[in-house]
């Protein structure tokens, strides 16, 4: 009988293959960051999560930046950035670290 960890672990792996595989590549680079000029910020505890261009399948499209709280206590902004790879550009999703 498979453990029910093993289940899991299988499970978890599946997961990462499909979401490594969902990726898109897109073949054009990022245009250059856009300078936001940001608002007052709604509370001492709101930290700006900055813009960034979003690929919509057929060009790059400007998505604003917002203040958010953070989820917990120390947690900071890793902005979304676009790594270079398989001969295109790969967006890593902006994410609280």
């Amino acid at each position: 009988m498979i453990s029910k960890r093993l289940i899991g672990l299988i499970f978890v792996g599946a997961l990462a293959f499909s979401a490594a595989a969902a990726d898109v590549v897109i073949r054009i680079a990022p245009p250059r960051f856009v300078v936001e000029k940001r608002p007052p910020p709604p509370s001492r505890n709101h930290v700006w999560v900055a813009g960034y261009q979003r690929w919509d399948g057929n060009a790059y499209v400007w998505t604003s930046g917002r203040w958010e709280q953070p989820p917990r206590p120390r947690a900071h902004w890793v902005a979304h950035h676009y790594v270079h790879q398989r001969g295109g550009w790969v967006l890593v999703e902006g994410h609280w670290q």
